[in-house]
């Protein structure tokens, strides 16, 4: 309970929890402020009063996986992750694999807007620092290669442990996201509970004006995807084809008149834009799209 009234200090729409408490026959767990949709060893607090909607999406797991489509009433629609990596255990014995591993990540990750977090209980320099010994942390590894994600974190541990009389840390709870939602994502650590594990928030910081809605009745076409290497026979039949239809039209000069040029202007303006329907992709562009920043910019 403690992490979802830090979650009304924090004004978070969203908590995340792993391992959370067992329902007993006859207690159930409620909170004024949050609406709770319990998983496995997952559970995912939504606010009441944010009014947002949620839509749980099934990409396996076996309950230690919970994904969820996130939209906001201004239209801000993301993907959100709770995970909680770890062996099972019964009747005090630890089975063979993880479930987390086994959702269908390929699935969950054709969001661009995605993040996700939780207890990995993965051990690894590439995120923690001061981590002694690499284990268990081939398949996050992987997963963040493959899908390209970045973990954000504020460098602190989030984790103790006391053995032998003393006392270790680790960070082993944190978020992953793509690189294209990391510079907007800010986050902090909280040790302060009576956890071994720490609370850690992230905000997001939206774009001005991401969601709303725009007009999208510019039409264009891919002409750089149809100039590809891939679409090169394409390209060159889309060119020859132009040529053949142009070269029977009239030549227009300084003598030309104007009814002469106004019918051209409409015959090109007609035939080109079905030329262009024919052998191009279809787009939409919409008025704040940047059709100037090219390749060639970007590199420079």
């Amino acid at each position: 309970m403690m992490a979802l009234e830090m979650g009304i200090v924090w004004g978070a729409h969203v908590v995340m929890l792993q391992e959370p408490y067992v329902e007993r026959e006859g207690y159930n767990i409620r909170h004024p402020g949050y609406r709770l949709i319990r998983g496995g060893r997952t559970m995912t607090a939504v606010r009441r009063d944010i009014h947002l909607e949620l839509s749980e999406v099934d990409t396996g797991g076996d309950g230690d996986v919970q994904v969820f489509d996130i939209r906001y009433p201004l239209g801000r629609k993301m993907r959100l992750a709770n995970v909680y990596d770890q062996l099972r255990q019964e009747e005090g014995v630890r089975s063979q694999g993880r479930p987390a591993q086994t959702a269908r990540w390929s699935e969950i990750m054709k969001q661009e807007k995605i993040l996700l977090g939780g207890d990995w209980n993965a051990h690894s320099d590439r995120w923690d620092l001061q981590c002694p010994t690499k284990r268990d942390a081939t398949c996050l590894e992987n997963l963040m290669d493959e899908y390209d994600l970045i973990d954000v974190t504020d460098g602190e541990g989030t984790h103790s442990n006391t053995r032998n009389g003393g006392t270790s840390g680790s960070l082993i709870d944190f978020f992953i996201t793509k690189a294209s939602m990391a510079d907007r994502l800010e986050t902090s650590t909280d040790l302060a509970t009576t956890s071994d594990h720490a609370m850690v928030c992230a905000r997001l910081r939206w774009d001005e004006g991401e969601g709303a809605k725009v007009s999208r009745k510019i039409t264009g076409w891919d002409i750089d995807g149809l100039k590809s290497k891939e679409e090169e026979e394409k390209y060159t039949n889309a060119q020859k084809d132009w040529k053949d239809k142009s070269s029977k039209r009239p030549v227009l000069d300084e003598k030309s008149s104007g009814d002469e040029l106004q019918r051209e202007a409409e015959w090109i303006q007609r035939n080109f834009v079905n030329h262009l329907n024919g052998c191009c992709k279809k787009i939409k562009v919409c008025a704040k799209s940047k059709r100037w920043w090219t390749v060639e910019i970007a590199e420079n």
